[in-house]
């Protein structure tokens, strides 16, 4: 009878250990998605700012591009202007 107690608070204490375990791993496993979808949102957050970085250093540069141009187009009627007047 009391091998059958020993045993059967044995079973009683692994039973209780094992539910334990169960509800950690739960716990360590949400919290794991939690974090997964954290890093995935601040992951999706950083390539929009990046993509949107990228666009206005393109509409910049294109800015650029054709202010440049401009200004060689307004040189180059200059010099053929020169060059007229000097023949």
């Amino acid at each position: 009878m009391r091998l059958a107690l020993i045993v059967a608070a044995a079973a009683l204490s692994l039973a209780a250990c094992s539910e334990e375990t169960e509800d950690n791993a739960a716990a360590l496993a949400e919290s794991a998605g939690d974090t997964v979808t954290s890093a995935a949102s601040d992951t999706a957050a950083n390539a929009e700012a990046a993509a949107d970085a990228v666009a206005a250093a393109a509409s910049e540069a294109a800015e650029d591009l054709d202010e440049a141009a401009d200004t060689v187009a307004r040189k180059s009627e200059a010099a053929a202007e020169a060059a007229e007047r000097t023949e």
